[in-house]
């Protein structure tokens, strides 16, 4: 073999064995799951506030009240929401 086989032989190992390396660095990294949402939640006597909640990775990261985004129910108020889950990031 002539030294510019070789040299071209190199050159595409190199370039893949950096593209493997590449590729399993970028998917040994976890996705980042960051997004905001609001929600109502109500105390035991119907008193509900909004609130702005920021997640990422299933992890509460901001739990911030809505200012004028609150109302008074009645004692007899049921909630009829299905989803009350108190589980705010899944």
């Amino acid at each position: 073999m002539n030294t510019k086989k070789i040299l071209i032989i190199l050159m595409i190992l190199i370039i893949l064995i950096t593209g493997i390396i590449l590729i399993e660095a970028t998917l040994e990294q976890s996705p980042r799951n960051y997004y905001t949402y609001t929600k109502a939640i109500c105390d035991e006597k119907n008193f509900c506030q909004d609130y702005l909640i920021t997640c990422e990775n299933k992890t509460v990261k901001s739990f911030i009240p809505i200012t004028g985004a609150s109302v008074q129910f009645p004692e007899n108020w049921k909630d009829t929401r299905e989803n009350k889950s108190e589980i705010l990031c899944e």
